[in-house]
């Protein structure tokens, strides 16, 4: 039974859904106990998830595919208010060739699982806020590393980063700061590859957050 719902799902006739879909109107402000799809959810899955050879729309490894609203939760059986019953959730945990991200990737954190229980127990509602953000808070722990976490760590992390470029930890992160790649990547300058891979750009204010800190030295504070 197991199969062949994968292969109802790889055969889901995706031409009435945008490739790309515009995000909905954000709400006035973000609600922290709220989990939001756009702002939070979205990043976890295309970084850690829609890669080549996985669940892109290229690949749709399995039939599922992580790239927008429509597809995620269409072919990651995602059932409104019941994460325990969703494949999306339940494969974060599994073991074996059914855990996802599959080795030698890392699997998501704690929080990270439990961000996107949240989502699903809440509606998996295809929501969007606009965040609280100042450009002069930048500490490592509290601003940059959340931000590189959500979209980037997934594909760069493991025993074979994308692009051989690790970004896990501070040391890691640091050399990127350093040699200029990582903020060439996330602000689209000329001669890097636009980071977020496939993904959106980060909002105006983190990227500022970013190039303060390694303005400043890129500590680890």
């Amino acid at each position: 039974m197991a199969i062949i719902a994968l292969q109802c799902k790889h055969e889901t006739d995706f031409s009435d859904f945008p490739a790309n879909p515009e995000p909905p109107i954000p709400t006035a402000s973000c609600d922290p106990d709220t989990a939001y799809f756009v702002n939070s959810v979205l990043p976890l899955l295309q970084s850690s998830c829609a890669r080549s050879g996985c669940h892109d729309a290229g690949s749709a490894s399995h039939g599922v595919i992580m790239t927008d609203y429509y597809r995620i939760k269409i072919t990651g059986d995602v059932k409104p208010g019941n994460a325990s019953g969703s494949k999306l959730y339940k494969v974060l945990s599994a073991s074996g060739e059914s855990k996802m991200p599959p080795s030698p990737n890392d699997g998501f954190t704690a929080e990270q699982k439990a961000l996107i229980a949240k989502w699903i127990n809440q509606g998996a509602k295809n929501n969007y806020c606009t965040e609280a953000c100042n450009p002069e808070l930048f500490t490592f722990a509290a601003d940059i590393f959340p931000i590189i976490e959500t979209n980037c760590k997934g594909c760069h992390s493991g025993s074979q980063p994308n692009g051989g470029v690790r970004l896990e930890d501070y040391a890691s992160v640091k050399i990127s700061a350093t040699n200029g790649s990582l903020y060439g990547s996330v602000s689209h300058d000329a001669g890097y590859s636009p980071m977020p891979k496939d993904g959106n750009k980060l909002s105006a204010c983190n990227l500022s957050q970013i190039k303060n800190w390694i303005d400043n030295g890129a500590p680890n504070n």
